[in-house]
């Protein structure tokens, strides 16, 4: 999504880039800042941690390939300054986020899509089954699922951010900017963030 805004995206050298980078059905953030490297596009990746949560292992979002892929994220990690991957253990602040977007650029961001709600969008199911008082539901959704969103715009007046939302191509989605650092703050998502420049 960010390489064709940035008409960056060929199909053929986009495939090529995904197995030269060995990307897998598991992508993390720092997979995509090898990416915009790889495709010479400007960006920092500021996270909380740098490498993998040890603490992820029992969470039932990264269970499944935690084993398999912990060696290789850390090992991209330290490789990042060699590869001229810019990685920064930082705290990032909503005004950081409004001030890259102001001068027009965009960011990617891993958030917990179990807490964030677009506004624009057709409201969520919050009830999954209608049970007599005192059974238990076992439709509950899970405590995180991560996704990566991007940054397009915000409005300061409304307090609202503005982002794409890969899995609905069609529309550009808006949430609070309460809701938003809910979601980009949830523990699993490590405060990821990757700022895009688009004057690269």
């Amino acid at each position: 999504m960010v390489l064709q805004y940035l008409n960056h995206l060929d199909n053929d050298e986009f495939q090529k880039a995904i197995q030269d980078l060995q990307l897998t059905k598991s992508i993390w953030t720092i997979d995509l800042a090898y990416l915009m490297r790889h495709f010479g596009v400007k960006h920092k990746f500021c996270t909380q941690t740098l490498g993998v949560d040890k603490g992820y292992k029992n969470q039932s979002f990264y269970r499944k390939h935690f084993d398999t892929e912990e060696n290789r994220v850390n090992q991209l990690f330290a490789q990042a300054k060699d590869c001229k991957v810019l990685v920064e253990k930082c705290t990032v602040t909503v005004q950081d986020i409004q001030n890259h977007l102001s001068q027009g650029h965009v960011a990617i961001v891993l958030v917990n899509a179990v807490l964030l709600l677009c506004d624009l969008c057709s409201s969520p199911v919050k009830y999954c089954c209608f049970l007599p008082i005192g059974q238990k539901c076992f439709c509950r959704s899970p405590d995180y699922q991560g996704h990566f969103i991007v940054l397009c715009g915000y409005n300061k007046a409304s307090g609202s951010i503005y982002y794409n939302n890969p899995a609905y191509a069609d529309r550009t989605c808006c949430t609070s900017i309460s809701n938003f650092e809910e979601a980009r703050t949830s523990y699993g998502t490590d405060e990821d963030i990757l700022f895009i420049y688009t004057d690269s």
